[in-house]
């Protein structure tokens, strides 16, 4: 699928999240992605609530979102934005992360904060992508890193 004007930014609501992704309950780390871009960038929301189950322990007392849970829901969201753009909704994708690099935690999440995880596409159309990854809270940096995924389609029986 190519970027053309009826296609750039785009959203995805979380119906349609889970016709992309595999991932349910409690490891659905998106809410909502914005301002898709296929094939070159997108932003997800994660609306960060004390109800979650991490926050028992992680920690009590001091609910921290745990960071490689935010590496996590930046790969989600860049599953989101594969999938669209190759064309997988309805396909039963599964992704496997096969590198991480340059990850940097410059903020703490906690419950009430509204996560947008900015990524951008360096490499990809086939089944190997690399993306940047930035996990914003408003205008203050949580996280960055470097991510590579590789993106499996099941065979047709």
């Amino acid at each position: 699928m190519t970027d053309t004007p009826a296609t750039m930014g785009q959203t995805a609501d979380i119906a349609l999240i889970q016709r992309i992704l595999p991932h349910r309950y409690p490891f659905l780390l998106v809410d909502k992605v914005v301002d898709i871009h296929v094939n070159q960038s997108c932003v997800g929301i994660k609306c960060v609530t004390m109800n979650e189950p991490q926050f028992t322990g992680h920690f009590p007392g001091v609910p921290i979102f745990p960071g490689v849970m935010i590496i996590e829901a930046m790969a989600q969201t860049s599953g989101i934005l594969v999938g669209l753009s190759m064309d997988l909704v309805d396909k039963n994708a599964n992704v496997f992360f096969m590198g991480v690099d340059g990850v940097k935690f410059r903020r703490k999440v906690v419950p009430g904060d509204v996560l947008e995880l900015h990524v951008r596409a360096l490499r990809g159309g086939g089944r190997v992508w690399k993306f940047e990854g930035r996990a914003m809270v408003g205008d203050e940096l949580a996280c960055e890193a470097e991510f590579t995924a590789m993106f499996d389609v099941p065979k047709k029986a």
